[in-house]
């Protein structure tokens, strides 16, 4: 077990609910902020900044409480990536996050661009025993409301062979996944263009020249996304079902 903040305990799995406590909700936030941006190598201190909207000096100090936690590896000038524990504690706030998401979304008449935020202020305050009954309750999904999956209660996540909109080539038939920031601007254009998880499009033009890519739903309706939008639509081919 692993000590944090002198009181709390991170156990070494996800199985025990009843043994895992939280650590606070900025060491929370941190974890779940390093997870995503360390997926391919260490998380900057800028990286990290940006992500949280924390001024760099703040992220640094917090980059050594975790190493003294044991939460995470850090050396100056050289990133930061999670322990073992630390990765364990991300997944599971994940878990927990995501199936607020769905809830709030299936049962509580919230919008696709509302339930991150509201999944934000709510994960610090329930239990991992009111997490896996709302698990239980909402039929064990695999994935939230923007396709994101969510994580077992043992850690485990699923592969992810999904790929950037804005990598396709015309021709190609694909399905939305997922989509990548959760910002509710964003969430509302994608939405706006009919661009949800599960939805089947045919690539119709990607110019190299401005990163432009132009889709054409099954309605029959295109859309033509700017390079840093599709970049945030991650898509797989269509030809292998949902």
């Amino acid at each position: 077990m692993i000590s944090v903040g002198g009181s709390v305990s991170i156990g070494a799995t996800m199985d025990g609910p009843q043994t895992v406590k939280s650590p606070s909700s900025s060491v929370g936030d941190y974890l779940k902020a390093i997870w995503e941006l360390s997926e391919e190598g260490a998380a900057s201190t800028k990286d990290v900044a940006d992500r949280l909207s924390i001024s760099s000096s703040s992220v640094s100090n917090m980059f050594v409480r975790l190493r003294e936690m044991g939460l995470a590896e850090y050396e100056r000038y050289r990133g930061i990536t999670l322990t073992e524990a630390g990765r364990l504690e991300a997944l599971r706030l994940l878990r927990r996050h995501r199936l607020i998401e769905t809830f709030l979304l299936e049962c509580l008449g919230y919008s696709w661009d509302e339930v991150h935020e509201e999944a934000e202020r709510l994960e610090h305050s329930v239990s991992d025993v009111y997490t896996e009954r709302l698990a239980e309750f909402l039929g064990h999904p695999e994935h939230d409301p923007h396709g994101d999956p969510i994580p077992g209660k043992d850690g485990t996540l699923k592969p992810d062979d999904s790929f950037p909109l804005a990598e396709a080539t015309a021709g190609q038939r694909l399905r939305v996944f997922r989509v990548g920031p959760e910002d509710a601007p964003t969430l509302a254009v994608l939405e706006g263009s009919g661009l949800l998880p599960g939805k089947v499009l045919t690539v119709r033009e990607v110019r190299a020249l401005d990163g432009l890519v132009t889709v054409e739903g099954e309605d029959g309706k295109t859309h033509t996304l700017g390079g840093p939008l599709a970049d945030t639509v991650f898509v797989r081919s269509a030809s292998g079902g949902g």
